[in-house]
């Protein structure tokens, strides 16, 4: 089949359909899809809450619990081990499948009728206050990760040890205030590094070790801004700056962050990406369109999906030995051919409409059934019953859809409508990625809630917490301390306090989701923009950074165009794959 340009039903931009999604979306027996890939994608994460834990009671004991869902949402919600106990059964809220009303109608009924489990966790020990998770030890606001280890305020960060302070890290150990940071080792205010020891305030540097405000140096040690040391030399100027204050540590951030404007950026952040196109991209192959994918191969439009993922698209958050994924978030752990589903894992297959499902196969629109198959609307049918109903409710989803209030249709094929969330827009991972203010996400169709924050009485000031860490002890653990930017109360926890003395830095003035903003603006959003490299021949199109090599185009400017989700006005400068590997090798 050929490429085709459609127009998408919901924000009325054209996108296109290649031919290898036609044989795609052929081979998973669905539709071709009528939004575009970008209104796809927020229609999924309309449902993500990555790191927002409300205060609720369990719906039928009543016991006090945190929650992945706020109160207000009209949902049914048991504490997760009332949730997974015998002591109901999903199959009780079973019901018929009536052909004279819109399947999606139906299923919103059942969605709010079955309880829900309140967060999404597993193997989870001294960990109560994480969420989006797995196999967390001894981990406090700590969402959207794995085999997390003493650790404190990490999103979207796996398999790492005392790490504070961080995002989209793995495999890493006392790391602190870190993006994109992977198989490094005491590890500070630094992005996209690989393979680090003893790097602070650096930027895209690999396999690397005693590097201070570094950027794009491969395989090397003892440097400072760039500039080769000896040893005691790197020493020397290392502990002239006192990384002990807090106010030195604001100087050195400034002064890097303008430092690193003079050298090129590649233009997506990653590596070992094989014929595979996005950004945050890291061992994988031919992954096109995809945003935060890490061994990941044969897929297409990722999100957040790492671990063995193949042969899927619109997929993500989760992977972890799964494939054949289509439309479907918060699902993982060995599923297999999972289509429009949300919060149904481990190791289910063949699942399709199904919310909160586990450890099931072969159902359609169920919600929290466990250990299950063969069933339609929580229905349990005979192994033929269930194959002869499926083909008619596809059809009838074909002949009668259902219409949201912005008028797009849902049809087979469709993930479940935005409006039948239980999050509002400012409760979702989508605010991050794509925050909007109230009135704007009011007029795009979305709902919006605001916050019931618990305020607190504080103790003191942040400006009036001891500017070094050396004068700090056990006492600051009483205070509650107000935020020098929002003015909302935080505290200052015992491991953070000893992580912090270990590693020699300053108490932070910053509540945690002001810290949280900041790493985020760190962060390119999924977002790809045609740009043309800046390499001119011999520097920069800016003349800021002179090229320390020759390249393939010689003196003149580099012909390479690419899409990057680097923003064209912005101050970097963002060079193509050959470009950039000349100087950074």
């Amino acid at each position: 089949m050929n490429q085709e340009i459609r127009v998408c039903q919901n924000c009325k931009q054209d996108f296109i359909i290649e031919p290898e999604d036609f044989a795609f979306y052929e081979k998973m027996k669905v539709p071709s899809p009528t939004f575009c890939p970008e209104c796809r994608l927020k229609r999924r994460l309309v449902w993500r809450n990555e790191r927002i834990l409300f205060r609720s009671t369990d719906a039928e004991s009543k016991k006090e619990m945190f929650s992945g869902f706020p109160e207000g949402a009209n949902s049914k919600v048991f504490e997760l081990e009332h949730w997974k106990s015998d002591s109901w059964d999903a199959l009780e809220f079973g019901q018929e499948y009536d052909f004279s009303r819109s399947f999606f109608e139906q299923y919103r009924e059942l969605l709010y009728s079955v309880p829900w489990p309140a967060k999404s966790v597993q193997s989870m020990v001294n960990s109560e206050y994480c969420n989006q998770a797995g196999y967390f030890k001894n981990c406090y606001l700590c969402f959207n990760g794995d085999r997390m280890e003493d650790s404190a305020y990490t999103t979207q960060c796996s398999d790492g040890k005392f790490c504070f302070d961080c995002a989209l890290s793995n495999a890493s150990e006392l790391c602190y205030e870190c993006v994109s940071v992977s198989g490094s080792y005491k590890t500070v205010f630094s992005q996209d590094c690989e393979n680090c020891v003893e790097v602070w305030f650096s930027k895209n540097c690999v396999n690397c070790n005693n590097c201070f405000g570094c950027v794009n140096l491969r395989d090397k040690s003892y440097y400072f801004l760039n500039e080769k040391c000896t040893k005691e030399e790197y020493e020397k100027k290392f502990f002239e700056i006192n990384n002990t204050t807090y106010n030195d540590v604001q100087k050195v951030l400034q002064r890097t962050k303008d430092f690193f404007l003079n050298f090129p950026q590649k233009y997506y952040h990653g590596f070992r990406a094989i014929q595979s196109a996005g950004d945050y991209l890291r061992n994988v192959k031919n992954v096109k369109s995809s945003y935060f994918a890490d061994d990941a191969q044969d897929s297409k439009f990722l999100y957040n999906v790492y671990l063995s993922t193949k042969d899927s698209y619109d997929y993500g958050p989760w992977g972890n030995a799964s494939s054949q994924m289509y439309e479907c978030l918060t699902c993982g752990d060995q599923c297999n051919q999972e289509k429009f589903c949300f919060e149904s894992w481990p190791a289910c297959r063949a699942m399709e409409y199904c919310c909160f499902c586990r450890s099931s196969s072969d159902c359609f629109g169920c919600v929290s059934v466990k250990k299950k198959q063969y069933c339609i609307l929580n229905k349990q049918y005979t192994k033929e019953e269930y194959e002869e109903l499926i083909p008619k409710i596809k059809k009838h989803m074909e002949e009668m859809p259902y219409i949201d209030k912005k008028g797009n249709v849902y049809k087979y094929g469709e993930f479940f409508p935005e409006e039948f969330s239980p999050l509002a827009y400012n409760e979702t991972v989508l605010q991050k990625i794509y925050p909007l203010v109230k009135e704007s996400a009011v007029a795009g169709g979305y709902s919006w809630r605001e916050p019931d924050m618990r305020e607190f009485v504080t103790t003191k000031l942040a400006e009036d917490i001891p500017q070094d860490i050396n004068n700090v002890d056990d006492s600051i653990l009483k205070e509650i301390i107000q935020c020098i930017e929002c003015k909302r109360a935080y505290r200052i926890i015992a491991p953070e306090l000893q992580f912090l003395q270990k590693m020699k830095l300053p108490l932070p003035r910053l509540c945690i989701l002001c810290r949280q903003t900041r790493r985020e603006a760190l962060v390119n959003t999924p977002r790809y923009y045609a740009r043309t490299c800046d390499c001119a021949g011999e520097k920069s199109e800016n003349g800021l950074y002179q090229n320390q090599t020759k390249h393939s185009h010689k003196e003149g400017e580099c012909p390479n165009k690419f899409e990057t989700s680097y923003v064209p006005d912005k101050k970097e400068i963002i060079y193509c794959e050959q470009c950039y590997q000349q100087e950074v090798t």
